[in-house]
């Protein structure tokens, strides 16, 4: 097994990261003790970038690191980078949510299309990116929100392969098919190939 450090404090996320990865070969550890990273990154890889390479050099052990948000083409890529904070700093999935059908309501928009993206990155101590990679995966989004499970933006986002929302989806079924679970399993390729 190789040990990854996860830089994040969504428990959430580490729990999918965990879910994906550790079927792979990889033990996770989510830390509790890392420095605030500024996600000012223009780009979900400068972001994803910026914040392993941080936890690796504070760590000093190899570190995994992910941003993704969701892009709605009507709205010009929003709320893209700035998914997480949409309705502000410190805003709750259920105050994103919110903000993001009111401005879709006010465009009068019926199934936007939108996709969802992470950019995962492996970082040495050094400062070294050792590896990355990025996943993607089309939708539409529906409201009001359904489902139970998930996280952020999964109430709204209706996959059509699946036939439902990703917060009604198992959460294996979700890995699989998911931008993080994408975005992952060709990141432990890329860390194989190495």
């Amino acid at each position: 097994m190789t040990t990854l450090w996860v830089a994040t404090t969504n428990r959430h996320k580490a729990r999918e990261i965990a879910e994906i990865l550790e079927p792979l070969g990889f033990e996770i550890v989510a830390p509790q003790d890392l420095p605030e990273v500024i996600e000012d990154g223009a780009t979900f890889a400068a972001n994803a970038r910026k914040k392993a390479i941080s936890a690796a050099a504070h760590l000093g052990r190899p570190a995994l690191a992910d941003d993704s948000g969701l892009e709605i083409e009507a709205l010009g890529g929003e709320p893209g980078i700035h998914s997480a904070r949409y309705a502000g700093p410190g805003a709750t999935s259920e105050e994103n949510n919110a903000l993001l059908i009111r401005r879709l309501d006010a465009l009068g928009l019926v199934d936007p299309r939108a996709r969802f993206v992470c950019h995962a990155v492996v970082a040495a101590p050094d400062g070294r990116v050792t590896a990355e990679a990025t996943g993607r995966v089309e939708g539409v989004l529906r409201w009001p929100g359904a489902g139970g499970g998930g996280f952020g933006y999964d109430p709204l986002f209706h996959h059509p392969p699946s036939g439902c929302r990703f917060s009604e989806l198992e959460p294996g079924r979700k890995n699989d098919v998911s931008h993080r679970g994408r975005a992952l399993r060709a990141l432990a390729e890329a860390l194989a190939g190495a």
